[in-house]
């Protein structure tokens, strides 16, 4: 219920009057039945617009740290995420990666909307970084379809590292969902994996117009923290380009 009143009533209304941000291709999102919703991922402001495009709930995974903190503040902090759509990671997982996972199928199997960046933490220059095969796992053992997104504009709106962005319209695009049925019983094949994993990318690279980088979001990270601290002036991937 809490979820509905912040995107219909306390939030969702400010969002759209303010920034009026534009969808195209909210037709290929099923209007039942389950689905994962495949992002790119620029901004932490993504996963406020992506969801404000759709008449349906659509949920994400969250650090369980925002869900057992004590006191005041704590019990506001499970109350907000939990209302915006997101749920703990479930710990039962011998990671954080299949905790993610577990929580995602469960989601899965009530049957709603499972919200995913494949690249595993916001890109920090606006390309499109690698994706991670959880996605592909997820998709072949839940067999429910894949939709590509592409959430534009919304690293203008709130830029990584900087507490103010400017005015401008995001624009979430989907494509039309993607079925990986022909690769049944393959989910345990790390080539097939790594094959739908880039097929995604791929359509997600397609939709949202970025450059693509065959390299890890975080690796990437790491790279760009040394170059600027000066302790490796050539990263690696410079490196590996020349």
């Amino acid at each position: 219920m809490f979820y509905w009143f912040l995107k219909w009533i306390a939030i969702g209304p400010v969002l759209r009057i303010v920034f009026r941000p534009q969808v195209e291709g909210a037709a290929n999102v099923p209007s039942e039945g389950p689905a994962i919703l495949a992002s790119n991922h620029l901004s932490y402001a993504d996963w406020l617009f992506m969801p404000l495009t759709l008449p349906r709930r659509v949920t994400f995974v969250a650090k369980a740290e925002y869900f057992t903190s004590p006191g005041l503040k704590g019990w506001f902090q499970r109350k907000f995420f939990s209302g915006a759509g997101q749920v703990p990671i479930d710990r039962g997982g011998a990671s954080a990666a299949e905790g993610a996972l577990s929580s995602a199928r469960r989601i899965l199997g009530e049957g709603e909307l499972f919200g995913i960046y494949p690249e595993g933490t916001r890109s920090h220059d606006g390309r499109l970084y690698r994706g991670k095969t959880g996605v592909a796992r997820l998709a072949m053992e839940t067999r429910v379809p894949v939709i590509p997104v592409a959430v534009v504009g919304t690293d203008v709106v709130a830029p990584p590292g900087k507490k103010f962005g400017t005015l401008t319209r995001p624009c979430v695009r989907f494509g039309k969902p993607l079925d990986f049925s022909r690769y049944e019983g393959m989910e345990n094949d790390r080539y097939i994996l790594r094959s739908i994993t880039d097929e995604i990318m791929y359509e997600i690279m397609r939709l949202s117009g970025q450059e693509y980088v065959d390299m890890y979001a975080s690796r990437a990270k790491e790279e760009a923290k040394r170059g600027a601290a000066g302790n490796d002036p050539a990263p690696e991937a410079e490196k590996r380009a020349s």
